[in-house]
């Protein structure tokens, strides 16, 4: 049977997905001492602070209340950081563990496009679409760290 995601599901997966990648970003930057990966880190918080907005501003009109990324979830991310970033802090590791999050990212807004594409309201698909396009823009930028 295929599973049919409602506009109000997949605007709350864009969210989650954006806020967790906020959460990833913010608790990884302690770490990372390189520049570059700085850099190229930071630009893409900007990118996914932008798609939270947007993901908000939808979410008021399917009289939508969003909900932040489950705590235990969360706490689960933020020891998988820290255990991984402890002896190894280079631009290689910090970029691998990026891509594993950029990938999982992917995977879910993926599932979601072929879940509900047939009947998604066009704007919904258009951030959907772009958030997709943006995080597989990331894991290329991120590759060349490796």
């Amino acid at each position: 049977m295929e599973q049919v995601k409602s506009n109000s599901e997949v605007v709350a997966e864009i969210y989650r997905n954006a806020q967790l990648a906020l959460t990833s970003i913010s608790d990884i930057m302690p770490a990372v001492e390189d520049g570059d990966i700085r850099e190229e880190i930071m630009r893409e918080h900007e990118e996914y602070e932008r798609i939270c907005s947007e993901a908000a501003h939808l979410a008021m009109k399917y009289d939508l209340d969003l909900k932040e990324p489950n705590p235990i979830k969360k706490a689960m991310m933020w020891s998988a950081i820290k255990m991984g970033t402890a002896n190894d802090n280079s631009s290689q590791n910090i970029a691998q563990m990026m891509i594993r999050g950029t990938v999982n990212g992917i995977t879910s807004l993926k599932t979601s496009l072929s879940d509900g594409e047939k009947v998604m309201d066009t704007e919904v698909k258009k951030l959907l679409t772009e958030l997709i396009s943006i995080e597989e823009r990331f894991e290329k930028k991120l590759k060349k760290f490796l």
